[in-house]
């Protein structure tokens, strides 16, 4: 399924997107390095588009002749069910037909892309192709045509990318190359634009339900990447479900910002079409402050949301959607110069309930970095997020990747699995899998990715993540490690801590009803952490008798001894959630033995000694 699979057919997506990156030779001079691109991905896909046409021009043609006295809006819908696709076009050649007419290449290529459908040509606009049309025309000579030796080097014939020479997967592949070379000459985060394969694949494999991996008869399932980028994750999607399991239908539906990962994305879902039981619905928009998709529901999230991305600019929108009691923001607010955790609170209100109808729920894989593990005060937006969360029961399990994984940050990175209808055996638990190990080295770093994860690697996850138990799985210095906390073990209360005023015999004063006066301008704040507890969002834990005695007891053996007649300022307390994932595979080193170290010592000083002696020696032969 997977391109780390076969290290083969990489190196001929490599060495295709290299074919088809040789465009920039044509540009040398008319543009600079970091604009290459903006030639190179509007002619790509205008070629792709153009290539998947070859089998159906003619049948197109004739259809258009019997029906083009119809209304537009029919023409339309008959010539996409004759193509096969969600698109179609009147050009009675391919696209290398446009140099038959040298003395007007810019004419006969505006020519060419208006015989296409309509949604074609919006895919196109989002490249502004007409003014790179223009830009390559008016750089053109009497001995050099721009415009023309782009179109000859895209429609060679070892740039065929026709579908039956170049699968849907390999071409999202191509593109993804394609953007990465741009990226990189345009001093630009290439990782910002899309995901490692071999970490969509194993988001993939977890994500997946065991009941649509066992479906006997046809079933329809709906995902949602609203962070598509090119569409990779949506297309590994399809492509693993019908691997395992052709019973089960993907409706896929995407969301993206950038113009051109859009457009790309788009372009390859023209091709799929949306007959029988397979749909896609790619939009485009802010997905913060323009979500294409509300009131609707999915059984499946999949996601790689920016990190570290402020939303200052969608900051008006975002906060009147949380103030909206069904709003997708309603369970807090991060810190504005990051806006992971409101992608991540997004998907918890797009997915499905169990409860309604015959669904199997919704389930969620996320990438994050470390942040959304820890950061945020009791309290505060990220902390009430995490509460939400696991009061809720919505967690299932995070992965720790491996380092150096991704192409524009080397940091360490989590897959989030959210369940709303877990399996009895994980309810009310959470599973922490530290599979940081499980890598290999690249024979050649891509910007700062420096591993793959391996086909075995993600096996050996899998089965740390299906057999769900506290164990280390693989061989060697590769292996993962899994563990199984209570959802309440990542819970804590935070008090403060108000003294007494003492006299000087140290002697609590009192006021005139006989009870002790505090000093309130110099509290303490101590964390109490939270035992194995039942958790509920609809039962304030701060009445529950439980965790008031755990305070009270941690308030006798750990302040009282210190700050006689200490209490608790009541009006204070705070319940906040964090989890310390490093801190569950923590392990400490082992202390030699003192006899060791002594003898050690020893040793030592009887080397300074037989040095002492040499050099006492040396002083009274030189006198």
């Amino acid at each position: 399924m997977t391109y780390i699979d076969d290290r083969e057919k990489l190196a001929n997506i490599e060495n295709k997107a290299g074919m088809i990156w040789s465009i920039a030779d044509k540009l040398t001079g008319a543009y600079k390095p970091h604009e290459y691109g903006l030639v190179i991905l509007p002619f790509t896909v205008l070629r792709r588009l153009d290539c998947a046409l070859d089998p159906v021009r003619d049948a197109v043609l004739a259809r258009y002749e019997e029906i083009k006295m119809l209304p537009e809006d029919m023409i339309e819908s008959l010539l996409k069910e004759t193509s096969g696709l969600d698109y179609y076009s009147l050009n009675r050649k391919g696209l290398r037909s446009v140099l038959e007419n040298p003395k007007d290449i810019a004419g006969s290529l505006r020519r060419f892309i208006a015989n296409f459908s309509k949604n074609v040509r919006e895919v196109l606009d989002e490249f502004k192709i007409q003014e790179q049309i223009a830009r390559m025309e008016s750089t053109s000579s009497k001995d050099s045509d721009l415009l023309y030796a782009v179109i000859e080097e895209i429609t060679l014939d070892k740039n065929d990318l026709s579908p039956s020479k170049v699968s849907d997967i390999d071409m999202g592949y191509i593109f993804e190359e394609i953007i990465r070379r741009f990226s990189e000459s345009y001093n630009e985060d290439a990782g910002q634009h899309y995901t490692p394969r071999d970490a969509i694949d194993l988001m993939v494999e977890i994500l997946v339900c065991q009941e649509d991996r066992d479906a006997t008869k046809e079933t329809a399932r709906t995902v949602l990447d609203c962070a598509c980028g090119t569409g990779g994750m949506l297309s590994e999607m399809t492509e693993y479900m019908s691997t395992i399991n052709t019973k089960v239908h993907l409706h896929c539906s995407g969301q993206e910002y950038n113009p051109e990962t859009y457009a790309i994305c788009k372009a390859n879902t023209l091709m799929k079409g949306n007959s029988g039981m397979e749909f896609w619905d790619i939009r485009k928009g802010d997905t913060l402050s323009d979500y294409q998709f509300k009131g609707k529901k999915f059984n499946y999230v999949i996601m790689n949301p920016p990190f570290g991305r402020e939303w200052k600019v969608e900051e008006d929108a975002v906060r009147r959607e949380a103030a909206d009691p069904e709003g997708r923001f309603r369970y807090g607010l991060p810190a504005i110069g990051d806006s992971q955790m409101l992608f991540l609170s997004s998907a918890i209100s797009s997915l499905e309930s169990p409860k309604e109808g015959d669904c199997v729920g919704g389930r969620i894989a996320i990438i994050h970095n470390s942040s959304p593990l820890f950061v945020g005060d009791a309290g505060s937006g990220p902390s009430e997020i995490r509460r939400y969360i696991l009061e809720n029961d919505l967690l299932d399990a995070i992965i720790a990747l491996p380092e150096n994984l991704f192409y524009n940050t080397g940091i360490g990175t989590y897959i989030w699995v959210l369940d709303n209808n877990k399996e009895e055996r994980r309810r009310g638990k959470v599973q922490l899998i530290d599979a940081s190990k499980m890598y290999e080295i690249r024979r050649r770093s891509v910007g700062k990715k420096r591993f793959d994860i391996e086909r075995h690697h993600i096996d050996t996850i899998v089965e740390a993540y299906r057999d769900y138990s506290d164990a280390v799985y693989g061989d060697g210095d590769k292996v993962c490690e899994s563990r199984i906390a209570d959802c309440s073990e990542f819970g804590y209360v935070k008090i403060s801590i108000i003294s007494p005023i003492v006299d000087e015999n140290g002697t609590p004063k009192k006021n005139s009803k006989g009870k002790i006066v505090f000093e309130k301008a110099n509290n303490d704040s101590e964390t109490v952490k939270l035992g194995k507890i039942p958790l509920s969002s609809n039962k304030d834990l701060l009445k529950n008798p439980t965790v008031r005695g755990w305070i009270e007891d941690y308030m006798d053996k750990e302040v009282r001894p210190f700050i006689k007649y200490a209490e608790i300022d009541p009006k204070k307390m705070k319940i906040g959630y964090e989890i310390p994932f490093t801190r569950y595979f923590f392990r400490p080193e082992i202390p030699r033995p003192s006899e060791d170290i002594m003898g050690e010592i020893h040793e030592l000083l009887g080397k300074i000694n037989d040095l002492v002696k040499e050099l006492d020696t040396f002083g009274r032969k030189g006198n």
